[in-house]
């Protein structure tokens, strides 16, 4: 899916991968995986942090009438994602759009995610924000014009790259960033 190049969605990607290197007859167990995603997959919640500044951000933003679109790495079924939106206290509907293995048929780093995302939202790149907290994955946006915040929280950040070329913090320093950018 990583390597898709949008001619596919990443579910067709994924699937065609799974019955090249399992077998076609393997494909048949396709009802075992979306099962696993609603029963099994659920108890990951425990193991995921939350944190109600998620929901606040999230609130305060759209109250203004700010577009919220969820780009999240599409690698999860939709099923999957919708439960992860849930497990922050959130829901599928606060968003314009989300990404899930169904929709989409590039995943990050690639530039052509976000350019697709921009797309199917009809904006520039210079009409939004990429909040993440991935450096190499979500800062990335910033190559497309777009403005980047690095949300430290939890920073994926392996190969050390310096984060003081973007502006970075936790929620709080977010939410100030976004009011004080933005007006609110």
């Amino acid at each position: 899916m990583v390597q898709n190049n949008g001619s596919c969605t990443n579910e067709e990607a994924f699937w065609n991968d799974f019955a090249n290197s399992y077998g076609t007859k393997a494909v048949a167990d396709r009802p075992l995986f979306e099962e696993f995603y609603t029963v099994d997959f659920q108890e990951a919640k425990a193991f995921c942090g939350y944190t109600q500044a998620a929901f606040e951000t999230v609130a305060m933003l759209k109250a203004e009438g700010i577009r919220v679109a969820l780009a999240t790495n599409p690698i999860f079924p939709a099923v999957a994602t919708e439960s992860r939106i849930r497990w922050a206290g959130l829901s599928p509907e606060d968003f314009e759009l989300y990404t899930t293995y169904e929709n989409i048929g590039y995943c990050k780093p690639n530039l052509d995610y976000y350019r697709d995302i921009l797309r199917r939202l009809n904006l520039t790149a210079e009409d939004c924000m990429m909040v993440g907290n991935d450096v190499r994955e979500d800062m990335v946006a910033a190559q497309l014009g777009m403005e980047a915040f690095l949300l430290t929280d939890c920073v994926i950040n392996p190969e050390g790259v310096p984060v003081e070329q973007w502006p970075h913090g936790g929620f709080a320093t977010l939410q100030d960033y976004l009011k004080e950018n933005l007006h609110l």
